[in-house]
């Protein structure tokens, strides 16, 4: 039943606004901001309908690209942070290999 309210509440500014460009008040400053108010009272109304569409579950389609872009990122972070430290860690045993060497060459 809210989701209804919502969405007639969100429609009824949209009408108010028509209603000020049908009549040519739209070109004043009350017109102006007249239509600025109901705007912001229709995106609130709606915005109130999508929430209840979410938590209704109606908008379950949205987010399947999302989690198809989250699953992808994880995998490769996965192969890239077993590479560094295997990268790292040659490098390091490299660097101490070449510390215990004596700078003096010997004969």
């Amino acid at each position: 039943m809210m989701l209804v309210i919502s969405i007639v509440m969100g429609i009824v500014p949209l009408l108010g606004i028509a209603w000020t460009i049908v009549t040519g008040t739209v070109t004043t400053v009350d017109g102006l901001f007249m239509s600025l108010i109901l705007l912001t009272l229709s995106a609130v109304f709606f915005l109130n309908a999508f929430w209840e569409l979410r938590d209704r579950g109606a908008l379950a389609f949205l987010n399947k690209k999302k989690v198809a872009a989250e699953v992808t990122p994880k995998v490769a972070a996965k192969v890239t942070t077993n590479v560094a430290p295997k990268a790292t860690a040659n490098l390091a045993s490299a660097n101490l290999a070449s510390a215990n060497k004596d700078a003096t060459p010997k004969e």
